[in-house]
């Protein structure tokens, strides 16, 4: 099969890393890619939120699936043109990732399933935000209704921090995503992700893993787009799991295919884990990063026959097998990151450092000739496996210690929760 790869991230590395594993693939072209992409995939210069021009590049190359890999292509319906144009897309429909694209329409799907979540209000108008925050006090969580770049959530531990997210939404900082805000009670409790397929009817469980978010060490720090991750996810027990299934992820599949608007791709529930069990924090509807990361390292059946799967209807009798291992991913980020940051400073020291057990995913990356330059907020990935977190946490390090950029920073406490957990037991 010849296939296009649209992203740029580390999640798209890690998807273009593992569906080149499979004996299905004849040729893997992305669009835009990154330097790491680069050694598995051909890299195309195509506008991908011109979807005329994928449609037509996808004609002219033969191209047998399109695998959509970021948020905001799905939202923009790209699916649904692929499709309309007679060619096969895994993701899912414009209607079906509003479940990502607007936490409203989510609220309104758990409000009609009966899914666990955080009480909440939305509000399109500042000073009914600004009520309705004093009304209920601090801490609590105000979020930007549409997409944002994963920068449109704000935990307000103080009235005045809420206040002031209120107001920067309604002011435009997040432009068109914060025209509505949903506003929530604060949740305790553990927060993890835990990732399915979805055919439309099915929904077959893939892993569980828990991301990091804010910048340093300690959970101290500005809020990123996540500055590691490690699969599988303690907390979610197999019970917990099956309960997350019935309550939240079956509801959610029958609901929107109930609506006419059936859901295919992938379903990213990420969960608290509170005192009356798991709640839905919010819905993603495409594959985490850097938990993507993660998974890929652990995934032992064929991604491309998986995708497949979703894309076909034909879940019901697929299985996914996985590693036993446990994987950690630790992103290196540019120094500044998540605010300002310099872009073009060169990066040495990765080339020896693939093995079976650890590969160096790029996030943020751009090839100068024979020089590799950071090109992002968050540039590498270094992702390894252990026979248990530790082991992989001390095999990452002992990687990242070894790679030559002095402009690049990262935590050195990912996976401290699973750790902990591990030496308690």
């Amino acid at each position: 099969m010849k296939l296009l790869l649209i992203g740029s991230g580390g999640r798209e590395h890690s998807l273009a890393w593992a569906l080149a594993k499979s004996p299905r693939l004849i040729k893997l072209y992305a669009a835009p890619g990154n330097a790491g992409i680069a050694q598995v995939a051909e890299l195309c210069d195509l506008d991908v939120s011109n979807h005329e021009a994928v449609i037509a590049f996808c004609r002219a190359k033969g191209i047998d699936l399109v695998v959509v890999g970021p948020e905001a292509p799905l939202v923009a319906g790209l699916v649904d043109d692929l499709e309309a144009a007679g060619l096969k897309a895994f993701g899912p429909s414009r209607a079906a990732a509003q479940l990502e694209g607007s936490k409203a329409f989510t609220k309104g799907v758990c409000d009609e399933a009966g899914i666990p979540t955080a009480g909440y209000g939305r509000f399109d108008t500042c000073d009914a935000a600004l009520a309705y925050v004093r009304e209920k006090g601090a801490p609590i969580v105000v979020k930007a209704d549409g997409l944002a770049a994963g920068k449109g959530v704000v935990v307000a531990m103080t009235l005045q921090e809420a206040e002031g997210a209120v107001t920067a939404c309604f002011e435009g900082s997040f432009g068109e995503a914060g025209a509505e805000v949903v506003i929530e009670e604060f949740l305790q409790g553990e927060e993890a992700s835990f990732f399915v397929l979805s055919d439309g009817t099915h929904a077959l469980p893939l892993a569980t893993a828990q991301d990091h978010k804010r910048a340093f060490d300690g959970d101290e720090g500005p809020n990123t787009g996540g500055m590691g991750a490690y699969s599988p996810a303690p907390v979610l027990t197999d019970p917990l799991i099956a309960d997350v299934m019935k309550t939240i992820i079956e509801p959610t599949i029958a609901t929107l295919a109930g609506r006419g608007t059936p859901f295919k791709g992938v379903l990213y529930a990420g969960l608290m884990m509170t005192g009356d069990g798991p709640k839905l924090i919010e819905y993603n509807t495409r594959f985490g990063d850097p938990e993507c990361q993660v998974l890929m390292m652990r995934l032992k059946s064929d991604l491309l026959d998986l995708i497949l799967a979703s894309v076909d209807g034909t879940l019901a009798t697929a299985s996914a097998q996985w590693r036993d291992e446990a994987a950690i991913c630790v992103v290196m980020a540019a120094d500044g990151y998540p605010g300002s940051y310099q872009k073009g400073t060169e990066i040495h020291g990765l080339e020896p450092l693939s093995t079976d057990r650890l590969e160096v995913f790029h996030a943020g990356t751009k090839q100068d000739g024979e020089r590799l330059l950071a090109n992002g907020g968050r540039v590498l990935n270094v992702t390894a496996l252990g026979s248990s977190v530790l082991e992989a946490q001390q095999t990452a390090y002992e990687a990242i210690s070894k790679i030559d950029w002095p402009e690049g920073f990262c935590r050195s406490d990912i996976g401290w929760r699973a750790i902990e957990r591990e030496n308690n037991s």
